[in-house]
């Protein structure tokens, strides 16, 4: 009977495991048939960039195409947001992949084809938009992930959820959205979600290269506003006033102390950035309020806390003792982005194979931010980079950050994250 049943589970195996192998070559083949099409749908989509909770124009045209493979459709999630479900052809488990579709207010200066002449008002600032941060090749790979599954969705066994999330970079002032609302509206449940993956684009990792994190490998971000009020006086006269341009130079300098003096960074990194400073209306008037808007990115709990609170220490005293006021308001945001170990160390091998193991790369802790935490918090996650660095690219030589007006992604690799995303679907819902 002992005999009987190993040689059953033995031939059991062997049928699963023969089946996966069939599907790998179906998904190679499909990802090739489908791989201009993904790159004209991200060229498209890079020059017609929209904003947080604006994406109108890309939700449409995500949901077409979801319509069009005959996927269950829901649109308006979280404000722009669109969901496809795929059934499988067998009974299964639930998973669900993740792509963010927003752009930011970054004017384009690369001389593409395809570059973003796009306007609009962001902080009630005039600017360009621009996909700086590369979600619109996430669109595009994920946009190509559910045409390649709908080809072998038979031979499925579970369901998948389609989500394109809308706000990633943050909804604007006195808005809700992002991962954050998607959650709350319910997008993990009905049917329920056991296990999510996403990807991000590098434009600093090598094309066709895939880089992972077991465990913590985003920062949490939180958001900060700081308002110093001065005395108005004539810019020939400052000892007349106050100046709180000069108050807030200060503060910037303690702010940095913080970092810099106060923080045990051979614990986890840290960062506090003002990316906003406004005040004042003429070059001989010394303005009576100045405003800062700034980021902090943590990797620890902890010193999470402790810089939140050694702020306002320092941006009240500082103010006080130049003869200002200033008050600091801080709105928690992203929470640190987790890749479960368990998950990570199951979907590794997947990752090896389909880009070879030389090629995927476990990375350090970065400390940018992904609200793709949101899901990650509620249920296991994996999120991984793929390459978008040119292979003609020599060592030594400038790569364009993220959220610059030069980022430049080389779109020739989408491929590998198309067939990384549909070879963790199969070995997932294969592995259960």
């Amino acid at each position: 009977m002992n005999r009987l049943l190993l040689f059953l589970l033995l031939f059991s195996s062997t049928l699963i495991i023969n089946a996966q192998k069939k599907l790998y070559s179906v998904i190679d083949k499909k990802a090739k048939e489908v791989e201009s099409k993904m790159i004209e749908w991200r060229r498209h989509i890079h020059e017609n960039p929209e904003l947080s909770n604006r994406e109108f124009k890309t939700a449409e045209y995500i949901a077409e195409h979801l319509k069009s493979l005959g996927l269950e459709v829901q649109t308006n999630v979280a404000h722009t947001g669109v969901v496809g479900v795929l059934k499988g052809g067998k009974p299964g488990p639930v998973i669900a992949f993740r792509a963010d579709m927003d752009g930011l207010p970054v004017t384009e200066r690369v001389d593409i084809p395809f570059k973003s002449e796009v306007k609009s008002t962001y902080n009630n600032i005039e600017t360009g938009v621009m996909h700086a941060c590369g979600h619109d090749t996430h669109v595009a790979v994920q946009m190509a992930l559910a045409e390649v599954l709908v080809s072998i969705k038979k031979d499925l066994p579970g369901t998948i959820k389609f989500i394109f999330q809308p706000a990633e970079e943050g909804a604007p002032p006195g808005e809700e959205g992002g991962a954050k609302l998607m959650v709350e509206e319910g997008v993990l449940k009905n049917p329920n979600v056991e296990a999510i993956f996403g990807l991000h684009i590098s434009s600093g990792l090598p094309v066709n290269q895939l880089g992972y994190k077991s465990g913590g490998s985003m920062a949490a971000a939180d958001r900060f506003v700081i308002k110093v009020k001065g005395v108005q006086t004539h810019g020939s006269q400052p000892w007349g006033g106050v100046d709180p341009v000069f108050v807030s130079a200060q503060i910037i300098n303690g702010l940095e102390g913080i970092i810099s003096r106060e923080t045990e960074l051979t614990k986890e990194a840290a960062v506090i950035s003002v990316g906003l400073i406004r005040g004042g209306v003429r070059n001989n008037i010394i303005p009576e309020e100045v405003e800062m808007i700034g980021t902090i990115r943590t990797l620890d709990v902890e010193m999470q806390e402790k810089i939140h609170q050694k702020m306002e220490r320092v941006v009240t005293h500082i103010a006080e003792g130049l003869g200002a006021t200033a008050e600091i308001t801080i709105t928690k945001g992203v929470p640190i982005t987790f890749n479960d170990p368990k998950l990570t160390a199951k979907i590794l091998p997947t990752l090896q194979r389909v880009a070879g193991n030389d090629n995927v790369i476990q990375m350090d802790a970065t400390t940018g931010a992904e609200d793709f935490s949101f899901f990650a918090n509620e249920i296991p996650g994996l999120y991984f980079r793929l390459g978008g660095l040119p292979a003609s690219h020599k060592k030594g030589d400038y790569i364009p950050s993220h959220h610059t007006p030069d980022f430049y992604i080389d779109d020739s690799g989408l491929i590998t994250g198309l067939r990384a995303m549909a070879n963790i679907a199969v070995d997932y819902l294969y592995k259960k």
